[in-house]
C-alpha cells in the first residue's frame, strides 16, 4: 500500500537529493553526475542506499562519490489539527 505525500511529510518522511558523481564505463577519466531525488526517512536513508545498492550491481559506470542532503517537510511545531472552519460571505 502505498502512502500519500501529505501522510508521508507526517509520518517524518523528508526530501533527500543526492548527486551521484561516477566515470564511464570506456573513459574512465571522465566523471559524470546523476541526480537521484525521492522521500526517505532520516538518517538512515534506506531508500537512497536500497538506490546505491542497485546502482552498484547493475549499473556499468563505477561510483566515485555521493553528495546528498534531506529536507523535512514538515518539522515539529509546523501541523496542527483545526477542529472548525468558519466561512465569511
Amino acid at each position: 500500500m502505498t502512502m500519500s505525500d501529505t501522510e508521508m511529510m507526517l509520518r517524518g518522511y523528508g526530501l533527500t537529493t543526492a548527486e551521484l558523481f561516477y566515470r564511464m564505463p570506456d573513459y574512465k577519466n571522465v566523471l559524470n553526475s546523476f541526480v537521484w531525488q525521492d522521500y526517505d526517512l532520516a538518517p538512515d536513508h534506506p531508500k537512497l542506499f536500497k538506490f546505491i545498492e542497485f546502482w552498484q550491481d547493475e549499473i556499468e559506470g563505477p561510483l566515485h562519490s555521493v553528495r546528498f542532503t534531506h529536507r523535512k517537510q514538515i518539522a515539529s511545531g509546523e501541523w496542527r489539527n483545526c477542529v472548525g472552519e468558519l466561512t465569511l460571505h
